[in-house]
């Protein structure tokens, strides 16, 4: 019930015995009980039908919080989410690669500051989106030999878990933030779809029959790992033709300072020189990797997202879509094109939603590790 109203918006009981499949006696006494539990609350009456007047049912935004983690190659977000997704708080960390004690002496005491806002009662827990096998990235991320690897033997979730005294899940840093769109998405979404997050690496997602499909391993739809023909016939993964990483290397390489990536996107200051040849690369790569991925997966829709300015987020979107256009896919349909609805923080938001996931919805088929 909890997750038909978080899908549809406020709905009356009769309708939400309708959507559920429940009678309308059996479907009262459950929304009597969640309202009482202070996970629904009435909203007010609509009149001007016969009878009396109907009573839509929401969400509570004080029902329960959230705690969202995500470790990237270059920085780290931790936000706190009410109950229907708003971010009530929020803290951000820049470094030039990623270390483990100091990610315990960023999360602990900004979350600890955090949760001094809220009912203890109503945390729920903290979702962790991390890129998994991080240490493989320590070389490109530019960190001296050997000093990633505490990565591999730490368990930084049962860490946080003994520190903060409350569940803990981690879940692949690009699925998250396909979970934030599945969990948190605007406007009408598609039941299947493939989901880009352009960060340090790109990554991907998948959802079928709205639920999200992570695979044995946790690590399905790893869009990042797709070969893309080069011009002399060679193949470099997506993630080594589509990421952020090419931008920050074309940056420093002209002599200019790429922190302002790191930090709110909406602050990007990139010469066109420079940000239009990585356009270009990144959105031809997208086009061939879409055309890849509906060979093996039929989906109706693709949605790009990413660490981005809303413009170039804008203009990668309209720009893949007129290269998958005009070119020629037989054996296939070609799907729609869009830009995701979360933006930036896809991927603390997609971490925040696994507890959300865990306790309070039906369940999305997602790969949880909880303590």
């Amino acid at each position: 019930m909890l997750s038909t109203i978080r899908r549809n918006g406020p709905l009356a009981k009769a309708e939400i015995a309708r959507r559920t499949g429940l009678s309308i006696q059996t479907s009262a006494v459950i929304v009597r009980s969640l309202e009482q539990e202070g996970l629904l609350k009435r909203g007010e009456p609509v009149r001007g039908r016969i009878g009396q007047p109907s009573v839509p049912m929401g969400l509570a935004p004080d029902g329960a919080f959230f705690f969202g983690l995500k470790i990237g190659r270059r920085s780290a977000d931790i936000v706190l989410l009410n109950f229907i997704g708003d971010v009530l708080d929020s803290a951000h960390l820049v470094y030039d690669y990623p270390r483990l004690d100091d990610m315990m002496a960023f999360v602990l005491p900004a979350i600890a500051g955090m949760r001094a806002t809220v009912p203890q009662e109503r945390l729920a827990g903290l979702g962790i989106a991390i890129p998994f096998r991080i240490w493989d990235w320590a070389r490109i991320a530019g960190a001296p030999a050997g000093r990633m690897d505490e990565w591999r033997t730490r368990d930084i979730r049962a860490e946080l878990e003994a520190s903060l005294g409350l569940p803990v899940y981690l879940q692949n840093d690009a699925s998250a933030a396909c979970g934030a769109e599945l969990a948190f998405g605007k406007g009408q979404r598609p039941q299947d779809f493939l989901h880009f997050f352009i960060g340090y690496f790109i990554g991907g997602g998948l959802v079928l029959d709205n639920r999200l499909y992570t695979g044995r391993s946790g690590n399905a739809a790893a869009l990042g790992s797709l070969p893309i023909a080069q011009a002399d016939g060679s193949y470099r993964q997506l993630a080594d033709t589509a990421s952020l990483c090419l931008l920050e290397r074309a940056m420093a390489l002209a002599g200019q300072s790429s922190e302002c990536l790191w930090g709110p996107p909406d602050d990007w200051v990139v010469e066109a020189s420079l940000l239009e040849p990585w356009l270009d690369e990144t959105c031809r790569s997208l086009a061939v990797a879409i055309i890849a991925s509906c060979c093996v997966v039929d989906v109706g829709t693709v949605l790009i997202d990413g660490w981005l300015p809303g413009n170039v987020r804008a203009e990668i979107v309209a720009r893949t879509a007129a290269i998958l256009d005009r070119t020629d896919a037989p054996g296939i349909e070609k799907p729609e094109i869009a830009e995701g609805t979360i933006g930036p923080n896809g991927r603390s938001l997609g971490a925040a939603s696994l507890p959300l996931s865990d306790r309070y919805l039906v369940d999305l088929n997602a790969v949880l590790v909880a303590g």
